[in-house]
């Protein structure tokens, strides 16, 4: 019997939405399913959900990811900048897998759940040293460029269907008894 791998996923929350709702048709993550997919697929013992900054009104959202089972990680910012700041979570990201390579707090391999070509360096890199499992790209039409000499072993999109069909959203149906 093979050992378990223990991977870690990363996830670019504000990508990862704009990506799924971009996409033709747009559609939706169910945060417990995607959690479901990425510990059974891919071993994932832990998932990270970035996000750009906290905000009051958003406090359901951020009740569900945890509930989910991801750990929420908030980019921080100055206060006077809240309002007209993107939450650009990405030096988060790699500084935060960087970190735990580093002092070897990452038993197994990084998933990362980003379209961004800013995290490419970082993942020929993590290639390089064996702890890279996949970039899953949350809109195929938002992939940056960077990735296309990556090896298609190393990547996959959320929106095939294979994977859409087990972690989309769907409304459920509320039976009130017969």
């Amino acid at each position: 019997m093979s050992k378990k791998e223990n991977n870690f996923a990363f996830v670019d929350g504000q990508n990862l939405y704009m990506g799924t709702n971009s996409d033709k048709p747009a559609w939706k993550v169910d945060l417990v399913r995607f959690r479901t997919y990425l510990s059974r697929k891919y071993n994932i013992e832990r998932a990270y959900y970035f996000l750009g900054f906290v905000n009051e009104k958003n406090q359901d959202l951020y009740d569900s990811i945890q509930e989910a089972g991801f750990v929420l990680k908030f980019k921080k910012h100055n206060d006077a900048m809240l309002g007209t700041k993107k939450g650009n979570v990405d030096t988060d990201i790699v500084f935060t897998i960087m970190k735990k390579l580093y002092k070897q707090e990452l038993p197994g391999k990084v998933i990362l759940i980003s379209g961004d070509g800013d995290y490419k360096m970082m993942v020929d890199f993590l290639i390089k040293e064996r702890k890279f499992k996949k970039i899953l790209f949350p809109n195929k039409n938002f992939a940056s460029s960077l990735y296309k000499s990556l090896s298609p072993s190393f990547f996959d999109y959320l929106g095939n269907n294979g994977v859409r069909r087990k972690i989309e959203y769907k409304k459920r149906k509320v039976s009130l008894g017969n």
